[in-house]
């Protein structure tokens, strides 16, 4: 049961009291700037290596399947139409990775998974409830997408990505990487002041406003009161949306040429977890330029636990007229989440829903890979595993989240062979034996 989750939206990873206190006496993240570096002899995904100096847990990510390198560049936007509805500021400020199919990779450098000022705000404010954070190096994992790396020929279409309540951009790197190198262009965006820490060009880094915000509303969090709870998870979703839709609008300004002309903003998608699906469905309501989206294991309603009634968004009230697609963890179905009922009900388009056989809330994260490594490393125990990632194998969960989203985005983006556009897709003939239809 995911209860009192912070600021959750989608029920997020944490419980709502034990985030707010530790946010209360996080210290400040330290005030570092530049890339990381990757470690040599890098290991692989299914080894985690404990620095010789320090003692701290370094891990590998997981190689992405497609057939094309991966390039990045981060980006700072700035909208002066908006100011900030977190903080006293006249303006919203962002930060973005734009993952995209290079041409060649040799010699532009690994990205790190996240820079320093990022990785210390993480270690202070985090759902992987029983790991030590502080004895784990966040910085030091290197991604599979080169810095800088030319694009390669062609126009790919694009799927923006918003990750879970309180969670970096930079925890949903294996999928969006895996996307990246399958032909697509993905825009990984980070919510300031909802996000734990995002690090900015200089090395500022602004942290999270969510657990003061819900511990003005929510004095006591073992008696929460979803009447006033509600209020501050719509306003947190709101202001996601409207980032969305903010860097949609300034995409095509902020790229360099070369990879500007790769971009096909004919065909735009999102996907997102938690939180940051439910933000993706809501902004595909509101904005007709986003033609599909998936939803991994978010609710859709204004409320903390996934059986919870009532407080329906828009989205899930009136429903959509374009394909979506909801993955949920193990027991997540339209029969029990009822939210994701209404939108189902409501919606005239293209529906998809999946369950995955054993997986938990974080499964579709880059903590299926990172929290193995760290228990090998610091002999965690198992229930705290399980706690966080559920009972699959990682590599069968990562396979299975990456082939879906692959499948559903390569369908419902690809140029339509036909006026009708392009016929069902069959979930079976993937060939995913941990998956399970709705019924």
């Amino acid at each position: 049961m995911q209860t009192r989750r912070a600021a959750v939206l989608s029920a997020a990873a944490v419980a709502l009291s034990a985030l707010s206190s530790r946010a209360a006496s996080a210290a400040a993240p330290a005030r570092a700037s530049g890339s990381v570096p990757a470690p040599s002899g890098t290991p692989g995904p299914a080894a985690a290596v404990s620095g010789a100096r320090d003692g701290l847990v370094r891990m590998a990510l997981p190689a992405p399947s497609g057939p094309y390198a991966v390039g990045t560049v981060a980006l700072r936007l700035v909208d002066r139409s908006r100011p900030d509805p977190w903080v006293a500021r006249p303006y919203r400020e962002l930060m973005v990775s734009v993952r995209y199919p290079a041409g060649r990779a040799s010699g532009h450098p690994p990205a790190p998974q996240m820079l320093p000022g990022e990785a210390a705000a993480f270690v202070g404010l985090n759902s992987l409830q029983g790991v030590p954070a502080e004895r784990v190096d966040w910085a030091a994992t290197p991604t599979h997408a080169h810095q800088g790396a030319a694009a390669a020929v062609g126009r790919f279409p694009v799927v923006l990505y918003s990750p879970g309540a309180g969670d970096p951009r930079s925890l949903g790197t294996t999928f969006c990487d895996d996307l990246a190198s399958r032909g697509h262009v993905v825009v990984a965006i980070d919510h300031t002041y909802d996000a734990a820490g995002v690090e900015f060009p200089g090395g500022r880094v602004e942290l999270s406003v969510l657990p003061a915000e819900f511990a003005k509303v929510v004095p006591d969090p073992e008696h929460p009161d979803p009447a006033k709870v509600a209020p501050l998870l719509r306003r947190t979703v709101d202001v996601r949306v409207a980032d969305t839709r903010f860097v949609l609008d300034r995409l095509p300004d902020v790229l360099a040429p070369r990879l500007r002309d790769a971009v096909d903003l004919r065909r735009v998608g999102m996907f997102g977890h938690s939180a940051g699906g439910f933000t993706a469905l809501e902004a595909m309501y509101e904005d007709p330029r986003i033609a599909a989206a998936a939803n991994f294991d978010g609710v859709t309603a204004y409320v903390m636990d996934d059986p919870d009634r009532g407080y329906l968004s828009p989205v899930a009230a009136h429903g959509l007229d374009r394909p979506f697609l909801l993955v949920g963890k193990d027991g997540n179905t339209r029969r029990t989440v009822p939210s994701w009922d209404a939108l189902w009900r409501h919606s005239s388009g293209p529906r998809h829903g999946l369950t995955l056989r054993g997986a938990a809330h974080a499964t579709y994260t880059d903590a299926e890979v990172l929290v193995p490594q760290i228990a090998r490393a610091l002999d965690l125990p198992r229930a705290t595993v399980t706690g966080l990632i559920g009972t699959i194998a990682p590599r069968r969960a990562v396979t299975t989240g990456r082939t879906c989203l692959a499948a559903f985005f390569g369908h419902y983006l690809r140029p339509p062979v036909t006026a009708q556009g392009p016929g069902p897709l069959e979930w079976p003939s993937l060939q995913l034996p941990d998956l399970r239809p709705f019924v």
